[in-house]
């Protein structure tokens, strides 16, 4: 092959036997480009399953790098090759057409074609094109009807003026009440505005209302000013990034999470002014670099939004030029403002989409994050079900502890377990821990019920490690285990994992982060409740509890009656069987007084 610039076809059979291209590619050099393909050390296994389907390979050789460029572009739309990158349009945005009729109309459509009329847009965000629109038929008043008007039905008196024409919406054309030439001109100066130079235009409306003025057409100059003030009400309302700044193309790329999808985002300013802001999501088929990807776009969405700007904006260096334009990476001002805005409009864009395809697909978001922990703790199967574990006690009093479960990354709250701390005596976290974890999975071992694929404990280092002995030393389990570290703030920071316990690399505003705490703040929720309960009835714990043979009724009906412990042990036996019988009376009559006459002994 020859060392010059051009594109590079691949087949997936021979020429003569009808093979299609499945990948079409652009180089400096062909002949190095295309080996490279072909090298033992490619290790990208998408690259090595387009190299086995490859049969039959041809090229076109070009001048110059940009000639490549825009060859590669022009095949790939022609083809649509397999392998190559996708561009989606997540929808059909509208645009506005001024259609090509004997008086043209201005309106917005979704259906693309070239032959009815010029184009502007897409317009991503429906409330900006409301605007210009609305600026157009306040101050160009094109016609709003549908029907076809030629010279020859004018001239005949064929038409007859609408509602429109009556409320001041339109000027007449159909009816002589407005010239060709001045309705035209109008479109002109409408297209000038969907073009982005409305500043321009209105300095020239301005010189022309001056002009008119001293000519001494007031009527005239009545007309202008007021498209005048409507200009410069829409030109202040429009989000100015500054005077200085003519023509320039944005363009930054977001990548998803999976590394498989980019969102790049384009930006357009013409007089100072954002004009359009566009997001296109493209696809990788074998890995693309960022760079590949934005060299591919932009010529694609250059071409799409018809921008002849000379200065493109982009995040990194560029291998690849192109003609009549300049790359630029800025470094501070306007111009490093315009790559943020861009960058934080990618960053929007991608947040929107994930949102979306969660709301639609809530389980793909489960499978996603436990995907994702799968990979940040290396684990060998999907964490599907994943269990933590939590105590709580004051002083060592009433210690329990708590066992939440999680499947699919949502709480499975008939799998909850509540422990009362039995072995452990005083305020000994570790043990209580150890006992709770011991208790729990000897039961399952017995049971032969399903184990979790991870272990969550509500602590550090220490929590891990005692954990570890009993699932690992004693009960010779494989269970992953993982910790949850909190920060001085008592705020949970850190996520470890692995012995010696690493943290791991993971950011605490990320969405799996938030899971996992909410998981800790659950076990946490979960452990105090049942303390508390636990806590509850000790109080409520009174003498008539330890008497055998009275129940909650006769308890209930007798603190009903005298209101207090007090009362019920003054009550005579008389008195006390009139509520729960004499049998009852005579047991609770009996165990009082013998608790009475012990507590005065002990005293």
């Amino acid at each position: 092959m020859p060392e010059k610039p051009g594109s590079y076809q691949y087949y997936d059979d021979l020429r003569e036997n009808g093979g299609k291209i499945i990948y079409v590619g652009k180089a400096k050099n062909l002949k190095r480009r295309v080996s490279s393909y072909f090298h033992r050390e490619v290790d990208r296994f998408k690259t090595k399953v387009l190299v086995s389907k490859i049969k039959d390979i041809s090229y076109t050789v070009v001048n110059t790098e940009e000639d490549a460029l825009l060859l590669e572009n022009a095949l790939i739309k022609k083809y649509n090759p397999k392998y190559n990158v996708l561009l989606k349009d997540g929808k059909t945005y509208p645009s506005i057409i001024v259609t090509n009729e004997f008086f043209p109309r201005i309106f917005k459509t979704r259906h693309i074609n070239k032959k009815l009329g010029t184009y502007f847009g897409p317009y991503p965000h429906i409330s900006s094109m409301y605007n210009v629109l609305a600026l157009i038929q306040k101050a160009f008043k094109p016609r709003r009807c549908r029907q076809p008007i030629t010279q020859e039905g004018v001239n005949m008196g064929k038409y007859r003026p609408c509602l429109e024409y009556h409320i001041h919406n339109c000027e007449g054309c159909c009816v002589s009440k407005q010239s060709r030439e001045d309705y035209l001109e109008n479109i002109r100066q409408a297209k000038e505005v969907l073009k982005g130079n409305t500043r321009e235009l209105s300095e020239w409306v301005y010189k022309r209302m001056m002009a008119n003025a001293e000519l001494m057409k007031f009527e005239e100059a009545e007309r202008l000013k007021e498209r005048y003030l409507l200009l410069q009400d829409f030109v202040s309302k429009s989000e100015v990034v500054s005077h200085t700044i003519n023509d320039v193309d944005v363009f930054t790329i977001t990548d998803d999470d999976n590394k498989k999808n980019a969102y790049i985002n384009y930006i357009h300013v013409k007089n100072g002014t954002i004009n359009q802001s566009f997001t296109y999501e493209y696809k990788r088929k074998l890995d693309e670099s960022d760079e590949d990807l934005l060299t591919q776009a932009i010529p694609e969405i250059r071409e799409r939004f018809g921008s002849k700007s000379k200065e493109i904006i982009v995040p990194f260096q560029m291998e690849w030029k192109l003609r009549d334009a300049e790359f630029f990476i800025p470094q501070r001002g306007d111009k490093k403002h315009l790559l943020e805005l861009s960058e934080m409009n990618g960053k929007q864009y991608k947040f929107d989409r994930l949102k979306q395809t969660d709301k639609l697909n809530p389980e793909q978001k489960q499978t996603r994050l436990m995907k994702e922990l799968q990979e940040k703790l290396h684990l060998d199967k999907l964490p599907y079900q994943i269990e933590c574990f939590d105590n709580s006690n004051i002083s060592g009093t009433d210690a329990v502890a708590g066992c939440i479960v999680y499947k699919g990354m949502k709480p499975s709250r008939k799998d909850y377990r509540k422990y009362n701390i039995k072995t452990v005596v005083g305020p000994d976290d570790y043990a209580s821990m150890q006992e709770v974890v011991r208790r729990r999975y000897t039961r399952m071992i017995n049971e032969k019920a399903t184990l979790p694929d991870l272990i969550i404990t509500d602590g550090g280092k220490g929590q891990m490690d005692i954990v570890r002995e009993v699932v690992e030393d004693e009960l010779h389990l494989n269970i992953p285990i993982a910790g949850l570290a909190k920060d001085d703030r008592h705020r949970t920071n850190e996520l470890l994992f692995g012995f010696p316990a690493q943290v791991v690399g993971l950011k605490t505003d990320s969405e799996l982060f938030h899971v996992l705490t909410q998981i800790q703040d659950e076990v946490h929720r979960f452990a105090i409740t049942f303390h508390r309960d636990k806590r509850s009835k000790h109080a409520l714990h009174s003498a008539l509890d330890d008497i055998k043979g009275i129940g909650p009724k006769s308890k209930e009906a007798l603190l009903k009656t005298f209101k207090s412990m007090k009362y019920i042990k003054g009550a005579s036996l008389d008195q006390l069987a009139t509520i729960i019988g004499k049998d009852k009376a005579q047991r609770v009559f009996d165990a009082l007084n013998q608790q009475d006459a012990a507590n005065q002994q002990n005293a």
